[in-house]
């Protein structure tokens, strides 16, 4: 538990040296652009923080019914392992639940799950929670992703 508490510390952090520079009207509304700032993914006992807003920039556009998401090393590729992640497809939105049906995905062994959110704004800031099961992969884990909106 304490690891957790110590991981949203850092998370908390993140957020409050991200923030954009231009004001932002207020939306509560989930369907925008979003910039990814850090990712927690815990499975079992270990969990694993990602921040990135360090060598790459992911953003994902969420519209009332499809989403898509797309990260890069800020390298051009020229890094010994350049990053390139794309993906989209359905969503469904109602009350604070998201759910992306992912249709296509550079990862082929992700397409075709569904994966479901819970989500909360504040501000600018938009946190996302909930499991991800890829059955084929064995892959059950709680993720948990801040974002800053950026349009």
């Amino acid at each position: 538990m304490k690891n957790i508490l110590y991981l949203l510390i850092i998370i908390t952090s993140v957020i409050s040296s991200c923030k954009p520079s231009a004001p932002i009207e207020k939306n509560d509304s989930i369907v925008g652009t979003w910039k990814l700032v850090s990712g927690l993914i815990i499975k079992g006992k270990d969990s694993v923080l990602t921040d990135y807003t360090h060598n790459q920039e992911m953003i994902k556009i969420i519209t009332n019914t499809n989403f898509a998401f797309f990260r890069h090393d800020l390298t051009k590729g020229q890094e010994p392992n350049p990053i390139f992640v794309a993906g989209g497809g359905s969503c469904v939105i109602k009350d604070n639940n998201y759910i992306e049906n992912l249709e296509y995905c550079n990862y082929r062994e992700w397409e075709n799950n569904s994966f479901e959110f819970t989500y909360y704004i504040s501000g600018d800031t938009l946190i996302t929670q909930g499991v991800e099961t890829v059955e084929e992969l064995k892959i059950d884990q709680f993720n948990i992703e801040t974002y800053i909106r950026i349009n």
